[in-house]
């Protein structure tokens, strides 16, 4: 079982054992062009929601020939954001919506889990219950917080040179309870979290869309990588390696493996000032999009968020940024927005 190298500027992904592969001789062939399924929204509740998600999910079935069905774990995970705060979270209408409908494929409320990153702002969002109610939108459904530090395996990990303690000022708490060691070699490492890879027959990508000055778009790519491991702070005093961080670990044949789509709600998203929640930057579209091809949404928002800010006097997003640039030449997905072909379900 092996995390093999990928040519990618000077980051690595190393085997479980802890030891480096070769890098492959011949590079990825370009990927398909793969559509984006498109479902419109009447209002953000959860009756719409509900509908146009049922929607999108039998017309995957239909295409892929893939049943969004219990196999042999019985579970499905939701990776969900709240990193943003209150305002520019996955909404827990479409969580709940998904949610209901596994349920009627065959799962049991228990054996669907969703995955965040922190504890506060997942409270602050509505994802864990209420300090004051107790109350929660989601009874039965586990939440796994990564930052607990109970969902890392020390044989699952990403490692790249650069160390622990480059790592800008948050970056204590964003590896906090992760089993830390004093070696160079521990702090080279980002622990990737297992649920999402070993304990579900699949699990569905719910990113929300914000800019990110080191990665560019901080969406799909960003919500199943990043923020799904420890210790990934130390990349963004880089403009540098945390591109080539996320692509490398997007391009992890084991996450790739049981990822089924990624699922994304244009009910808010923002174009500057990201990744910190501001409404006077957001923008809200009632559409829905589903793709099994993460660095086409992220290329889509990226054309959306950069022609906002061209109609607000600001900058595109620096070209120099090429996290999706590098994602495609690993084989992950798709940058040309222009030969896309978006299939309105309506």
């Amino acid at each position: 079982m092996r995390f093999p190298v990928l040519p990618l500027l000077c980051a690595a992904l190393l085997v479980a054992t802890g030891l480096r592969a070769a890098a492959p001789a011949v590079a990825p062939k370009a990927p398909p062009i793969e559509p984006v399924w498109q479902a419109r929204l009447a209002k953000f509740d959860e009756a719409n929601y509900e509908k146009q998600v049922e929607l999108l999910f039998a017309n995957f079935e239909k295409v892929s020939g893939k049943k969004l069905v219990p196999g042999a774990k019985k579970k499905a995970g939701l990776k969900v954001y709240a990193d943003s705060g209150p305002g520019m979270a996955t909404p827990v209408p479409l969580v709940k919506a998904v949610i209901s409908a596994l349920v009627r494929r065959g799962f049991e409320n228990k054996d669907i889990f969703l995955v965040g990153l922190n504890a506060l702002r997942l409270r602050m969002t509505g994802y864990l219950p209420s300090l004051v109610s107790g109350l929660t939108p989601f009874n039965g459904n586990p939440v796994y917080v990564l930052e607990s530090g109970r969902f890392y395996d020390p044989v699952w990990f990403y490692d790249s040179p650069l160390p622990q303690r480059f790592d800008p000022i948050f970056a204590e708490k964003q590896t906090e309870g992760v089993p830390n060691s004093s070696t160079k070699d521990e702090d080279r490492k980002s622990f990737l979290a297992t649920p999402l890879f070993l304990d579900a027959d699949f699990w569905i990508n719910l990113p929300v869309y914000t800019d990110h000055p080191t990665l560019g778009v901080n969406g799909a790519l960003v919500n199943a990588t990043l923020w799904n491991a420890s210790n990934t702070a130390r990349f963004f005093r880089s403009p540098a390696n945390a591109p080539a961080a996320v692509a490398e670990m997007s391009a992890i044949p084991e996450l790739r493996q049981t990822w089924m789509f990624t699922l994304a709600s244009l009910e808010h998203y923002q174009f500057i000032g990201g990744p910190f929640f501001n409404s006077l930057y957001s923008n809200s579209e009632p559409l829905l999009w589903l793709s099994t091809d993460p660095v086409m949404l992220d290329s889509l928002l990226r054309d959306r968020m950069n022609a906002l800010r061209k109609k607000g006097g600001f900058v595109d997003i620096s070209d120099e940024i090429r996290t999706l640039e590098f994602a495609e030449s690993l084989g992950v997905g798709s940058t040309k927005t222009k030969s896309v072909k978006i299939v309105p379900l309506d």
